[in-house]
């Protein structure tokens, strides 16, 4: 006679008991506040709950200490070296995804499909409105020209972004060129090569260098920022090419991880993160380039002008990182 009760009870204890709400655990590069617009209207669409930890050093050497216990879902970084690190150390694995593939072209995606582009940006010049010309500026080889002895600023040679440029230089015109050309470039700096972007556009403006290597969305960036604006007037965007080809381009990308607890609802995430909706507020949130054709540039990014990027594989851009690193500290870039 008591059996009856309990089950009952037991019944109504387990409808009871609300069903797991589906969640998304993703390590980011990103600042937070420049992802969590995404993860937030997809959250609101899906009912999937994302949690972000920003990573900011070490990303490669947590997931592959956590090994199959990682909590991590998603990788998000920036920069075809990181995206191509994290592949290289095997804690990532490859997505099937029709979605993936009709949003995101084939040279913002890895062949292997580890790694899928979301944002583009282009290593560009700050130029001073003041003291350098209009068209005075043409190539990244000319940025080893004597008329520019003391006039250039850049942050250090081996961060990742003038990494990433070098690289691009070796698959264009080998070592030996990009050698010369580095140690040209090293001859034109006004000073040691140091801080951020930001900053050396804060030099130009105090009228410390004339020309500085940056990426395009820190422009909006220095708009964006009360202290900065004066900076920001003070120089114009120019996109240089390589001779006979077009301007450096860099992405953030996205990864599945080997591990990923969580992975359909990763799955869903990624596929929303290409969509012309997520496209346009990362985008626009970022002041980065769309991969996804079709969607437009925000306002800000699209008064910068146009523009051909080039068109050098970014995984043979990756290839030639460890060169470029080899190179810099050769010709002692940073001393």
């Amino acid at each position: 006679m008591n059996a009856r009760p309990s089950l009952l009870a037991l019944l109504a204890a387990t409808v009871a008991v609300p069903a797991l709400a589906e969640e998304v655990n993703v390590y980011s590069l990103r600042q937070p506040e420049l992802v969590q617009p995404l993860f937030d209207r997809f959250t609101e669409e899906t009912g999937i709950a994302v949690n972000v930890a920003f990573v900011e050093k070490g990303m490669v050497e947590r997931l592959v200490s956590e090994g199959d216990r990682s909590p991590a879902d998603l990788v998000m970084t920036v920069d075809i070296a990181r995206l191509a690190q994290v592949v290289e150390a095997g804690v990532t694995q490859p997505v099937d995804s029709e979605v993936l593939t009709a949003n995101i072209p084939a040279e913002f995606r890895d062949p292997g499909k580890q790694w899928f582009g979301l944002t583009t940006r282009a290593r560009i010049v700050y130029a001073s409105k003041e003291r350098v010309a209009d068209g005075e500026v043409t190539t990244y080889e000319g940025l080893a020209d004597p008329k520019w002895k003391g006039r250039i600023c850049t942050r250090p040679g081996t961060h990742d972004y003038n990494l990433g440029l070098a690289a691009a230089m070796i698959g264009h015109h080998g070592a030996d060129y990009t050698r010369t050309w580095l140690e040209g470039l090293k001859a034109n700096l006004a000073k040691k090569p140091e801080g951020n972007d930001r900053g050396q556009v804060k030099s130009i403006w105090a009228g410390e260098c004339d020309i500085s290597l940056g990426n395009t969305y820190y422009m909006g960036e220095m708009l964006s920022d009360p202290e900065q604006v004066e900076w920001a007037n003070s120089v114009r965007i120019v996109f240089p090419t390589f001779e006979g080809a077009g301007t450096h381009m860099n992405v953030s990308g996205v990864a599945l991880t080997k591990a990923a607890p969580n992975k359909d609802a990763a799955l869903k995430l990624m596929e929303f993160l290409s969509s012309d909706e997520a496209q346009k507020i990362y985008a626009e949130t970022n002041h980065e380039f769309p991969v996804k054709p079709g969607v437009a540039r925000s306002a800000l990014v699209e008064s910068w002008g146009a523009f051909t990027p080039d068109t050098l594989n970014l995984m043979d851009v990756a290839k030639h990182r460890p060169e470029a690193l080899k190179l810099m500290e050769e010709v002692n870039f940073d001393g």
